[in-house]
């Protein structure tokens, strides 16, 4: 009964918090990091990409609702694709869950460093970062029901600050300026922009991993999913069109001819209408912190979850799978992935380490939508609180999708799929070799309790 404790979470979430995560996770990718797939596709590459990453989104977010109300566990795919795929497949969508949870926060908190740095230029920004993480590693410890709090404020102020950017920048939006140059590297630069539109929506799955601390998750997870990824798309194409229709998508990727891309392309936009001097400029960057630190905390959030799931059950180092006495919260797990973040982010290679999360996103999305048709298959009779709509077309469309972007993506980043698969078969190995005496274990246990009821 003690070690049940000890890994057991406490239901604290309703359907408001659940939309504040969501939302909160992914937030940050309309403040930075979608801009610079521009530098690789223009605004018609990036704009096509971001077409199909949208309808890609929308397919898989209401399969995976479906799976999330019929199955509320803290893993995610991880528990969804062992039982729809079995225990081997199911190791794999969770190391790629980790993979993409693991390596998103490092991101982010490179680009809380560099809003940062523009208030304090005489502060590192990766010294920032590095107390970033501490911080809210420290906040996710403490307890969910505070995290959830905050990443709901920070969430709300976040969502604000866009459609106010939105609103500032909409009277200077011209069509010509999206028009400008609008596909530099042909139809193949649509192809390289796909990790960036990814971007402005990932992890958005990550509202899964906390159906295990949701109040009533079977109708609660429906509606904290469904409402976060419109929000999402809604403020997407807003972003996207108010940001390039201000000057060019040249004039958000380069602070100046010749620079290096930028991680702040609102501020960007913003100085072309109104100067780097001006009270709204100021308060964009101040706001524009609070989308960053949403997204950032709340995957940290999702992060821990995931990892403490894959302890639970062996496939990773079962220190991971212990929850905080005192907390109730995941703290080892947390504290492993603020380890591996810092030192993924003193790489300085943003771009590389967003690649690297979407790698790990692809590959979960791939194999979940796989999972989803396995279940509906094989488990027809399982109760389903929800069922997403225009089965089986809407589920192959978004699989379709899935594996024609994680085929792009390995084509036009070798280097770094190489670094993926290696991750990713390292950690696959570690299971096959270490999930074995978990799984003798297991038997023991339940051999046991039969000759005991036998006896009894």
């Amino acid at each position: 009964m003690s070690g049940e404790k000890s890994t057991q979470l406490e239901r604290k979430l309703g359907p408001w918090m659940l939309w504040g995560l969501g939302v909160g996770y992914v937030i940050s990718g309309e403040y930075f990091g979608w801009n610079l797939g521009l530098e690789q596709g223009g605004t018609l590459g990036l704009a096509i990409a971001t077409g199909f990453i949208i309808l890609m989104y929308l397919t898989f977010t209401f399969c995976y609702t479906e799976m999330a109300c019929a199955i509320p566990k803290a893993g995610g795919a991880f528990d969804y694709a062992s039982r729809g795929l079995g225990r081997k497949l199911g190791a794999l969508a969770g190391i790629a869950q980790v993979i993409e949870f693991v390596f998103a926060p490092p991101a982010i908190a490179a680009a809380i460093g560099a809003y940062f740095n523009l208030f304090f230029p005489n502060v590192p920004s990766t010294e920032i970062a590095i107390a970033a993480y501490v911080v809210f590693t420290a906040l996710n410890i403490y307890g969910v029901q505070a995290a959830a709090g905050f990443e709901l404020f920070v969430t709300v102020l976040a969502v604000g600050e866009l459609l106010l950017f939105c609103g500032v920048t909409a009277p200077s939006f011209h069509w010509q300026n999206l028009t400008a140059n609008a596909l530099p590297h042909g139809i193949s630069g649509a192809f390289a922009a796909i990790p960036f539109a990814i971007w402005f929506f990932l992890a958005i799955e990550g509202v899964a991993n906390v159906a295990e601390e949701t109040v009533n998750p079977q109708r609660n997870i429906l509606i904290g999913f469904g409402s976060a990824i419109l929000t999402l798309v809604v403020l997407a194409v807003l972003t996207f069109a108010c940001s390039v229709g201000v000057s060019g998508w040249e004039a958000i990727v380069y602070p100046t001819p010749g620079a290096a891309p930028s991680d702040s392309p609102l501020p960007l936009a913003l100085s072309h209408i109104v100067g780097d001097s001006h009270l709204l400029y100021h308060m964009l960057i101040f706001v524009g912190l609070f989308g960053l630190i949403a997204s950032f905390h709340g995957i940290i959030l999702a992060a821990g979850r995931a990892v403490m799931e894959m302890g639970r059950v062996g496939y990773m180092a079962p220190i991971l799978g212990k929850v905080n006495k005192r907390f109730k919260t995941p703290a080892n797990a947390l504290i492993a992935n603020m380890v591996v973040g810092i030192i993924a982010l003193l790489s300085g290679k943003t771009g590389d380490i967003i690649t690297l999360s979407v790698f790990g996103a692809l590959t979960l999305y791939v194999i979940s939508l796989v999972t989803y048709f396995a279940l509906r298959r094989n488990e027809p009779d399982m109760p389903r609180p929800f069922k997403a709509p225009f089965y089986p077309v809407a589920p192959a469309v978004g699989l379709a999708i899935a594996v024609l972007a994680l085929v792009a993506v390995t084509i036009y980043n070798l280097s770094l799929a190489v670094i993926f698969f290696v991750i990713l078969s390292a950690s696959y190995l570690y299971f096959r070799v270490f999930s074995k005496e978990a799984e003798e274990e297991e038997d023991m246990v339940e051999g046991l309790e039969a000759v005991f009821v036998e006896e009894k």
